[in-house]
């Protein structure tokens, strides 16, 4: 026999209407909810958190990341062209050199998960 109340539903139809127009008034954009979920997609990999952090600590040109996650230039260098595509890094020329950091909003939302998943 199944027990009917682990499931989270309703027991009846019943629509809020004014919750529901309040709701459709203030839901976000389609357009950018997409766009979140392209800096989702592209937090979601391990490699380009370790940058995140990296730089998170200090600016970095791609030499110094590469030594750090011991990986090949051109492998680092894709996620940071991946990162800087949708601005969650910036970088900075120095002589021959591009020196790479965070954007500050990102900052707030890695400290934010690193209290989350720690707690």
């Amino acid at each position: 026999m199944i027990n009917k109340e682990i499931y989270d539903t309703c027991n009846t139809n019943v629509i809020h209407e004014d919750i529901l127009e309040e709701v459709k008034k203030n839901i976000t954009n389609d357009d950018v909810l997409f766009d979140m979920a392209v800096v989702f997609k592209a937090l979601s990999d391990p490699t380009r958190l370790k940058i995140i952090n990296a730089l998170m600590i200090s600016e970095m040109c791609v030499c110094d990341i590469t030594a750090l996650l011991n990986m090949t230039q051109p492998a680092v260098s894709h996620h940071l062209k991946s990162l800087r595509q949708i601005g969650l890094i910036k970088f900075r020329r120095e002589g021959k050199n591009l020196y790479y950091f965070l954007d500050n909003n990102i900052q707030l939302v890695f400290k934010k998960c690193l209290i989350y998943v720690t707690e």
